[in-house]
């Protein structure tokens, strides 16, 4: 293996682990969001996605509409019922600060979500072929798959405008206020449950969009969910809880290590090795990797 190692090789599994840490990351500003206003890890998130690209899947199948242009139904989609979530079945626990029963609530919401799907669509791995599926696209003298690209532009995208919505709206500010010191928010007047509601919705709505870029990229199953928020979660501690901007590049992070891994060692370790990172990280970082070089959002 060594003997074949290359300047070009590392730049391909370096530019190959940022395309898929993309994924990883996106889904990690959604935890972020939600934790920064509910200090509660939503690990329903990553069932939530899979959701997302079950309804991609559905709307290609049924109605012939292209995986990218399902963006336009799947992300306001996933607005509306994230804020509809909080309301039916968060509202009642974060009224009055009980971090353990949102945390259960968030659980059992996972499971729900998991056996719908698996009823509704059976558990078998589905996938969705499209004419650019498996398309290239020639950049550096490097062949990168277009799906990935696509993931990793998706993941830019929706980052750069939650962080513009945060730094640049009265919305987004008043959010971050509460992130910060949710008491202090409240008494300048600030309407916790109406913070709540806004990061549930921005938070599905990442959801939906990392669920189009994995719908597009691998196949998916119901019960995929679970391993991909856990990997959201090591995203999110690799950046620092509560950055928007350090999560996604906490994503980017474990996707260069996963990359790595499976390359220089064996593809069955990539994620034992992540995970030993993620220990890690907690055990001597807790406040994350990049919190001094990257500005909290």
């Amino acid at each position: 293996m060594w003997q074949f190692l290359s300047l070009g090789l590392l730049a391909e599994l370096t530019v190959n682990g940022i395309l898929f840490g993309a994924m990883y990351g996106v889904a990690a500003v959604g935890l972020s969001l939600i934790f920064g206003t509910m200090r509660i890890i939503f690990i329903a998130q990553g069932t939530i996605i899979i959701l997302g690209a079950y309804l991609v899947y559905w709307l290609f199948t049924l109605g012939g509409i292209d995986p990218y242009l399902s963006l336009l139904l799947v992300v306001p989609a996933a607005f509306i019922a994230g804020a509809g979530v909080y309301q039916a079945l968060f509202r009642k626990a974060a009224a009055i600060s009980d971090k353990n029963t949102s945390l259960l609530i968030a659980v059992g919401l996972m499971f729900l979500v998991q056996n719908t799907m698996s009823y509704a669509w059976t558990p078998n791995p589905k996938s969705i072929v499209t004419g650019y599926t498996a398309l290239g696209v020639e950049i550096l003298n490097m062949r990168l798959s277009f799906t990935r690209l696509m993931s990793m532009v998706i993941a830019f995208a929706a980052t750069g405008a939650v962080v513009v919505f945060l730094r640049r709206t009265l919305v987004g500010k008043a959010v971050r206020a509460a992130s910060e010191n949710m008491q202090a928010a409240m008494l300048m007047g600030i309407d916790p449950h109406r913070v709540n509601a806004i990061a549930f919705a921005i938070g599905f709505a990442l959801a939906g969009a990392a669920g189009v870029a994995l719908a597009t990229t691998y196949p998916f199953d119901p019960y995929f969910g679970f391993v991909f928020a856990l990997k959201a979660l090591i995203a999110l501690a690799l950046g620092g809880i509560g950055n928007v901007v350090g999560a996604l590049v906490g994503g980017l992070a474990l996707g260069l290590i996963e990359s790595y891994s499976a390359f220089f060692i064996s593809g069955g370790w990539a994620d034992a090795i992540s995970y030993g990172v993620f220990l890690l990280v907690l055990m001597f970082r807790p406040e994350g990797l990049f919190v001094r070089s990257i500005k909290k959002a």
